[in-house]
């Protein structure tokens, strides 16, 4: 799976800000806080868990790349966070109220083991988000200005993998042992800076990241000239806007 040693800092300047977005379907989704416990599962930086907090849970992130944590720490300070990964978390059955994963499922080698995990230290409640569309056009369309050809995107073993909608993420949840209540489907504009997408390719996040880092020197240049080609022609009242879709599980362990 993606490589994301090192990407703190850069992730918080850049995604982390399209992630949050499910934050208020994600809220919706579990009902009223009341000061209950709550697990964010792959918290990264920390900001869908401060939202959280926000609305009257008593979070606790639990995040495994060391840079993540640090700007969690850093930016979040009040939060506390925990070394983990799916799918062995290091709490007890049962631990938290609710426990949510924010597009971690889709990055994980095992989905199925994963959601069983999330299921295991949740008292009451689970919700997870994956995507469902993202914008890939932005990225091949560079390429295709620089003459590059795009790195194929990594996927899982068959047995492994899952249909990337709301009904094949629905069946995935099942078979992994949720009782599932519902699954929506989320769509939103994140109006992007050309400033923090550059931040995210520059700074290794994502698969375009990935593909940037292991380029040459002349390849780079060739990038990063065809990715201000295409923010100079795409973008609308200075920012890039980009549709995203994601689907929004709740459920509980059977």
């Amino acid at each position: 799976m993606k490589d994301w040693a090192g990407t703190g800092r850069a992730y918080a300047d850049s995604y982390a800000s399209l992630c949050v977005g499910t934050a208020s379907a994600v809220s919706a989704s579990l009902g009223d806080a009341g000061g209950r416990t709550l697990l964010d599962v792959g918290s990264g930086t920390g900001m869908l868990a401060a939202a959280l907090v926000d609305v009257g849970w008593d979070v606790t992130g639990c995040e495994p790349e060391p840079s993540m944590r640090a700007v969690s720490q850093h930016d979040q300070p009040m939060l506390p966070v925990r070394d983990g990964a799916l799918p062995r978390l290091p709490f007890a059955d049962g631990s938290f109220d609710a426990v949510v994963a924010n597009f971690v499922l889709n990055h994980v080698a095992d989905p199925r083991a994963s959601a069983r995990e999330l299921a295991r230290v949740a008292a009451d409640s689970i919700a997870a988000t994956i995507w469902t569309t993202s914008p890939t056009w932005l990225w091949r369309e560079v390429c295709s200005r620089a003459g590059l050809v795009p790195a194929p995107g990594e996927r899982l073993l068959p047995q492994s993998d899952f249909e990337r909608t709301a009904a094949g993420f629905e069946r995935m949840l099942t078979d992994a042992g949720w009782r599932v209540r519902a699954v929506s489907d989320l769509t939103w504009t994140w109006h992007a800076d050309a400033t923090a997408l550059w931040i995210s390719a520059e700074g290794g996040v994502g698969g375009a990241g990935l593909f940037y880092r292991a380029l040459d020197h002349e390849g780079r240049v060739s990038f990063r000239r065809a990715f201000d080609e295409v923010c100079e022609q795409r973008s609308v009242a200075g920012a890039l806007p980009l549709v995203h879709s994601a689907a929004v599980a709740v459920g509980s362990r059977r």
